[in-house]
């Protein structure tokens, strides 16, 4: 899986995440999910992507092209 798909999964999940803690245990969950939306957002604009910084640690995507960057990847 490359680094913007991973990407594309985690927010899901966390949005998906969210919603059902939020049905199931307190509202105030959602804030997890404005956070989320917040996050893409900002990363669109400035390129900065907290997400990419966490899962490169983890080893995701380390041969395929980052969501954030804007250079498109050498054939």
């Amino acid at each position: 899986m490359n680094l913007e798909n991973a990407i594309r999964v985690l927010a899901g999940t966390m949005v998906l995440g969210s919603v059902a803690l939020a049905h199931y245990v307190d509202p105030r969950w959602l804030w997890l999910t404005c956070f989320v939306g917040a996050n893409l957002i900002q990363s669109a604009f400035t390129g900065f992507c907290p997400a990419e910084i966490v899962l490169r640690k983890l080893g995701v995507g380390t041969a395929g092209r980052s969501c954030c960057d804007s250079t498109p990847k050498s054939p």
